[in-house]
């Protein structure tokens, strides 16, 4: 095999989850080993570096793998965060550095909320995106010029790669080794792990959380009511609201972001998934609770929404199958 290496680099920011930090490292080691037993020509070896601000604000490699040069690294990681406070910005230290590395050509990758910081460092305006699922509407908002889309597991967008929600790591580390040591590689390498290779969405992760802290008394008052309706038409929410059927619309939308006909579906697709997932009721009972006399039309908006079919959601997530 090639002595050629790619270092890798791993941002230790305030908060970054060490499990993920050292899940990488192992992730990317296996991957050097399944190149190593099959002794591929030309497959250059993963380098892992740890990078941190020292007290002087300057971001140092603290830990290397492979010892040699002070070169940059070709490649940079922002890992998950569990903190609380895990999308509140950056010291500029490490924006700067972003930046920089950015500019030299490095590529950038995140894992959930590193996304954030990618987006703080003015990174990401103008690129689609993904993070976890429960932060994609705040990144929207704080951040209008991104595009972000929360059904996706991994956006590659050349020079910057985003992952999803807290485990996406895997599913990162292992697009960067398709890209840096090839397919077969990373197959290998997830086959070893008994890890999915190809996970493409995390919608079937996701729950719906409706905005409530909008301020709008009288679209509150009909998403309070919607909770316990199975269906309502749009004159019924809009005489429930005391509005007229256009300024209710216009005002709904502007609450939650949604029409009312889809914040509806997925209501009513929430409720789905917990019949689904506790209770032994067949697809077309489930359909009928939830407000849809044609299970057909359930499946099909359900699938859309959540990205597997309700046979497949409840093979995957219901009490029997836990």
């Amino acid at each position: 095999m090639s002595e050629r290496c790619l270092e890798i680099g791993l941002l230790l920011y305030p908060g970054a989850q060490l499990a993920a930090v050292h899940g990488l490292g192992d992730l990317f080691s296996v991957a050097n080993r399944m190149a190593t037993g099959h002794e591929r020509q030309g497959v250059p070896r993963l380098r892992v570096s740890h990078w941190q601000a020292d007290e002087a604000g300057c971001v140092r490699r603290v830990f290397d793998s492979l010892p040699q040069d002070e070169e940059a690294p070709q490649v940079v990681i922002l890992p998950p965060c569990l903190d609380g406070d895990a999308t509140q910005p950056l010291a500029a230290c490490y924006r700067d550095w972003l930046r920089e590395q950015h500019g030299a050509g490095v590529l950038l990758a995140s894992v959930c909320v590193g996304a954030f910081a990618l987006a703080e460092a003015g990174l990401l305006d103008g690129r689609t995106v993904t993070t976890h699922w429960s932060l994609a509407a705040q990144m929207a908002a704080r951040f209008p010029h991104v595009r972000v889309l929360p059904e996706r597991m991994v956006i590659d967008d050349g020079d910057l790669i985003t992952a999803g929600g807290l485990m996406a790591w895997t599913d990162l580390g292992l697009a960067l080794v398709t890209r840096l040591m090839g397919p077969t590689i990373a197959a290998e390498t997830a086959r070893f792990l008994v890890i999915d290779l190809n996970r493409e969405s995390q919608r079937h992760f996701s729950s719906f959380a409706p905005s409530l802290d909008h301020g709008d008394a009288a679209v509150l008052a009909v998403q309070r009511w919607l909770q316990g309706k199975a269906e309502a038409s749009l004159a019924d929410m809009a005489a429930r609201a005391g509005l007229g059927e256009r300024t209710f619309l216009r005002r709904f939308r502007a609450a939650t972001g949604m029409k009312p006909t889809e914040y509806c579906q997925q209501l009513r697709v929430s409720k789905a998934h917990e019949l689904l997932e506790f209770t032994r009721q067949g697809i077309e009972q489930v359909a009928w609770q939830v407000g849809y006399g044609d299970s057909g039309a359930f499946r099909k908006v359900f699938t859309r929404l959540v990205g597997v079919s309700p046979g497949d959601y409840r093979r995957r997530f219901g009490a029997a199958a836990r």
